[in-house]
């Protein structure tokens, strides 16, 4: 594995992982709040219970940053679940209002936060289309 890919990698996973295991046992309440907002760019995610959502959430984020650490994952796999995990984000903060100034593009004061998840889609484009076979060596 490049250099480059490793901090590719290295940076958003150990980012996203400690989201991951900061969010286990999230409250309900919490949960629910964060659930809102999440369905609004994946409306399934609305049929979750706030219990059901937030272990989703938690055990996702644990495993997409896990998957972006462990060499042994191919580069390719790991920046698919990035891209999954990260055009989540990006379609919830262009779904949801108030995100957004009424261009529907440029961010809010409130959806600064969320619009910078479109690094991560940036970063999971570069893992997706970097040389090699799609293997952790690429």
């Amino acid at each position: 594995m490049s250099l480059s890919t490793a901090v590719l990698r290295a940076v958003p996973g150990a980012f996203i992982l400690n989201s991951g295991i900061g969010k286990l046992g999230m409250p309900a309440e919490t949960a629910q709040g964060l659930q809102g907002m999440a369905a609004q760019g994946v409306p399934p995610l609305g049929r979750l219970t706030p219990e059901q959502f937030a272990k989703f959430l938690s055990y996702g984020e644990i495993a997409v940053g896990a998957s972006l650490l462990l060499p042994f994952v191919p580069t390719r796999v790991a920046g698919l679940g990035l891209a999954a995990f990260s055009g989540s984000m990006v379609s919830m903060y262009l779904r949801t209002p108030g995100m957004t100034e009424p261009d529907g593009v440029r961010p809010t004061q409130d959806g600064t936060p969320i619009a910078k998840d479109s690094w991560l889609l940036a970063i999971a484009a570069a893992l997706l289309l970097s040389k090699g076979r799609g293997s952790a060596k690429a």
